[in-house]
């Protein structure tokens, strides 16, 4: 098979991303077999990419935003799955069960988790593994090209909108507006909230307000509104400041990244007095997205997903790293 392997983590511009040619892998006793059919193009992929996340694997083929079929199995796989089934393949791919994290419902702070894309290879390729218990049931009513980013983009900007606490018809503000952000907005105006965009791009902010957006502005620009929630979904540490400035007394800035630039000195009084707070957003557990899944499946969301061929991975990355990607990217592969 053909895949895309991380062979010298750097900048995206010196093509650290090589395609090469790998045997087809072999589930494991409890794994599934997929074929991939589209993966998704996450920012993920480039912290991995580009080295800003350190290396876990030598070698790894990026991607955990996969949807494809079926095609093989472990001899533990029990029943419920069947050839030419659709499924999805996330960011999450394994917890060790049994620790403090786990037991208590939060195996997304579990010490032995391991990553798609990360720990072992993703869906920058041709097939993928997964272990049957973290593949994920897909809805009806959607494309290929259109599941692949609820996988990660989705699952975590639902997760953040919960890390945020944003009370019932409350005002959100989004402060980048990418592949998760596009999808968590339609979340919180589906549940009556009054959003506020925050962004750099002229497409990004013309999507915000196709979707329903009450305000589009600049990246670091005030809202019209003090807020009630934010989510930072830049990776932008100098975004903080501002975003927490931007909160009403009592509200909570959710950071929604796995990787972010430093965080400029914060003003006690000005950034988190009156009980602002600002907290993490940590990958997600299998709850998550079986709740987002289900929303998805109830709710018919508007994913925006900019298709790219399987051999211009590099490319999606680089539009990706400049801006230039409004919604989502996916490879069909």
């Amino acid at each position: 098979m053909t895949g895309w392997q991380v062979r010298r983590p750097g900048p995206i511009r010196g093509r650290p991303l090589d395609q090469v040619s790998m045997p087809v892998p072999t589930p494991a006793p409890d794994e599934l077999l997929v074929r991939v059919r589209v993966c998704g193009v996450c920012r993920t992929d480039l912290h991995v990419t580009e080295g800003e996340l350190p290396v876990h694997r030598p070698d790894v083929v990026p991607g955990h935003e996969v949807v494809g079929e079926v095609v093989d199995w472990g001899g533990e796989v029990g029943p419920g799955f069947g050839l030419g089934d659709r499924i999805g393949i996330g960011w999450l791919r394994q917890t060790c069960g049994s620790c403090r994290y786990c037991l208590a419902g939060r195996e997304n702070l579990c010490p032995g988790s391991r990553y798609t894309g990360w720990d072992v290879d993703g869906g920058y390729a041709e097939y993928a593994l997964v272990p049957a218990a973290f593949a994920h049931r897909l809805p009806d009513g959607y494309l290929d090209e259109e599941l692949a980013p609820l996988l990660c983009a989705g699952i975590i900007g639902y997760r953040a909108l919960a890390c945020a606490e944003l009370p019932e018809g409350g005002r959100l503000g989004i402060y980048g507006f990418g592949g998760s952000a596009h999808l968590a907005v339609q979340v919180a105006l589906a549940r009556g909230a009054e959003v506020h965009v925050m962004t750099r791009g002229a497409r990004a902010r013309a999507l915000a307000l196709d979707l329903g957006a009450s305000s589009v502005q600049g990246a670091a620009d005030p809202p019209p509104v003090p807020l009630d929630s934010a989510i930072l979904f830049a990776p932008v540490g100098t975004l903080v400041p501002p975003a927490l400035e931007a909160l009403d007394r009592g509200g909570t800035l959710a950071v929604a990244g796995i990787h972010l630039s430093d965080i400029p000195r914060l003003n006690y009084r000005r950034h988190l007095f009156e009980e602002r707070r600002l907290r993490s957003v940590t990958a997600n557990t299998r709850a998550d997205a079986r709740e987002f899944l289900d929303f998805a499946g109830a709710h018919r969301l508007l994913v925006t997903a900019n298709a790219y061929s399987f051999d211009e991975a590099d490319r999606a990355l680089t539009d990706l790293r400049e801006g230039r990607v409004a919604g989502a990217a996916v490879l069909v592969v």
